[in-house]
């Protein structure tokens, strides 16, 4: 028997995804990158911590564009910074080709395990999009390596403005041609979900318990200002009536 959806969620008709940590493990997959391009090398590291230092720079380099320290940078130019840093820091040395290639290691991350069969589920009632700070080209790439199937593919790099700011947002619901509460955005992380109920959009929120490697370093707990609380995909798909 369908589930029976509020008149509020009944208005929904896309879909908009936060990816990195939410569809996609980027935690596991940038360890399992740096260990295999540390085999070639000949290279003895804690990849797992090197992956963390990396995403912990995600943020404060974000923060650097917002507020005009950098000129607008897209996230590969982000994610190549804070690489030099961190290379830097640890010694290790690589050429310009192992840098690049490392560095689009975050277009190769790979999807949790219910994603990919979540999403196609999601996507019989609902345009899925992506909505995610990564630029376009990454990902594209990214959907391809891992056969995530978006309808189609939104980045805050069009509209030259990292989420959490609303204009993010709202330029999602612009390019596809929806109000804000036709749209519901979709995360692993509360702080996201919250900036998109302030623009106007519904909230559903999917528990990644694994993301840092420890469930007890995730908040999971559900929210009732959510509209929807889900442990995956499937989950989420099974509330909306899928």
């Amino acid at each position: 028997m369908a589930k029976r959806l509020t008149p509020a969620l009944q208005q929904v008709k896309a879909l908009t995804f936060d990816v990195f940590g939410t569809v996609v493990d980027w935690r596991g997959s940038i360890g399992r990158e740096g260990r295999k391009l540390g085999k070639a090398l000949g290279v003895r590291a804690d990849w797992t911590a090197f992956a963390d230092a990396w995403r912990a720079g995600y943020q404060p380099a974000m923060q650097e564009v917002r507020s005009g320290k950098l000129p607008w940078t897209n996230i590969d130019g982000l994610h190549r910074r804070i690489l030099e840093r961190i290379l830097a820091e640890s010694g290790l040395e690589l050429d310009e080709a192992q840098k690049d290639c490392l560095n689009r290691a975050w277009h190769r991350l790979a999807p949790w395990p219910d994603a990919v069969r979540g999403l196609k589920r999601l996507k019989k009632g609902y345009l899925i999009t992506t909505l995610s700070n990564g630029n376009v080209s990454l990902l594209t790439n990214m959907a391809k390596h891992a056969g995530l199937p978006w309808d189609c593919v939104l980045s805050a790099e069009l509209f030259h403005h990292y989420k959490p700011d609303p204009e993010a947002y709202l330029g999602a619901a612009a390019m596809l041609g929806l109000a804000p509460h036709e749209l519901m955005m979709v995360a692993a992380h509360k702080n996201d979900l919250r900036a998109a109920q302030k623009a106007g959009l519904r909230a559903a929120f999917v528990q990644r318990p694994l993301e840092f490697g420890d469930a007890e370093k995730k908040d999971l707990k559900p929210e009732k200002d959510f509209d929807v609380n889900a442990v995956d995909f499937i989950d989420l798909a099974a509330k909306l009536g899928l």
